[in-house]
């Protein structure tokens, strides 16, 4: 059953050789644009591809503002900061997702909670946000109190996994009825829609990246959107070292990071962004593809939720065991077709490990039969 799994992906790809997991395509303006910004001799992070980027990101999401940066990490990081997230506050995330999650909670010395997510979406569940909220919460004029440790639980960030939306709706009600700031872990979902609205524009402010494995890249990057001009201009002051604007002197009002995006990278992102409904449109015609397969295969192919769009940035099975899922990665990787297991849960690393969660059935559950299998665009002709 496996080898027929590598031998479809070898036809799709119509190739003998290593098939990576994502690997990004160059096939519009990147070379022209790189070549014009290091020709312009602005290549670090003040330059015209800076502001063009931002501006066509902002357009394509539907956000009002988007300040870049130099990776996800970063700008997830500036966003919990936005959220006004400080030492010894409590964030809610999920326990599936990237280590970057955490360890931008961690940069603001804060401590991470985790609520299970739903199988559906493998996004953080609105059922059981809300069930942990009510028993183990309180809200009064500090915000929402944690009963157990006296802490105030001051934002939740869900994360749109692999490209697919969580229950983004019920989550921003959940949030609001406890006065939990919102901050959207969009770093997978560029060019994914609950309804006509794009992912990152339910909370007061996300995070999206730009990395070399994502659906379009910078070499490294990401992006901070909000809706709100007083946390833009904040997010732009904070990325540039909060240097305060002056025509020569050096003054700066507050710790700030140096982590706005170089031009150089900003116009490969504005060649890639052209790119990207045609890449967006590849990536789901390969997941029906797929899904075609995989229902002839007796195994299970995930999908978007009703009434939403993906991205389908990387398409994932969920395998009947861990045992199935050992067997299936040891075979596809070598045959040199490049899979990979979900994430290892965050509550289970030693830096996390002593840090506070519900009930994680969902969760572990996935993390012992998601595997991911290759998703780069593949190119017409």
């Amino acid at each position: 059953m496996f080898k027929d799994t590598v031998e479809f992906i070898r036809q799709l790809y119509q190739t003998a050789e290593f098939i990576p997991l994502h690997e990004p395509r160059f096939s519009g303006n990147e070379r022209a644009y790189v070549m014009d910004a290091i020709d312009s001799t602005f290549v670090s992070s003040v330059g015209a591809y800076v502001d063009r980027f931002e501006n066509e990101f902002a357009a394509y999401t539907g956000a009002k503002f988007a300040i870049a940066t130099v990776n996800g990490t970063a700008a997830l990081h500036i966003a919990l900061k936005l959220a006004d997230v400080q030492p010894g506050d409590e964030v809610i995330t999920q326990p599936l997702t990237f280590i970057a999650t955490c360890n931008a909670i961690s940069y603001c010395q804060a401590t991470p909670v985790f609520i299970d997510v739903d199988r559906e979406t493998m996004g953080l569940s609105p059922e059981k946000l809300e069930q942990w909220l009510q028993d183990n919460c309180r809200s009064d004029e500090q915000g929402c109190v944690n009963l157990s440790t006296g802490r105030i639980v001051r934002a939740c960030v869900p994360m749109h996994t692999f490209g697919h939306p969580a229950d983004i709706e019920g989550l921003a009600r959940v949030c609001e009825r406890y006065g939990i700031t919102l901050v959207e872990d969009a770093a997978e979902s560029l060019g994914s829609f609950v309804g006509d609205r794009h992912s990152g524009n339910f909370g007061k402010v996300a995070a999206f990246s730009f990395n070399g494995n994502k659906t379009i890249t910078t070499g490294g990057g990401g992006m901070i959107t909000t809706d709100d001009p007083s946390l833009a201009a904040r997010a732009k002051h904070l990325t540039t070292t909060a240097k305060v604007p002056h025509k020569w002197a050096y003054a700066h009002d507050e710790i700030g990071f140096n982590y706005r995006l170089p031009n150089l990278n900003a116009a490969l992102g504005c060649a890639q962004l052209e790119q990207l409904p045609g890449y967006i449109e590849r990536k789901r015609w390969l997941a029906s593809q797929y899904q075609t397969f995989f229902e002839t295969q007796g195994i299970a192919f995930k999908v978007e939720r009703s009434g939403t769009h993906s991205n389908y940035w990387l398409n994932a099975l969920v395998l009947e065991s861990a045992e199935q899922r050992d067997q299936f990665l040891g075979i596809s990787n070598a045959a040199g077709v490049m899979t990979r297991p979900i994430w290892q849960l965050m509550s289970r690393l030693p830096m996390f490990a002593d840090c506070q969660h519900g009930d994680l059935e969902n969760a572990l559950w996935l993390e012992q039969r998601v595997v991911n299998i290759p998703s780069s665009v593949i190119l017409e002709g």
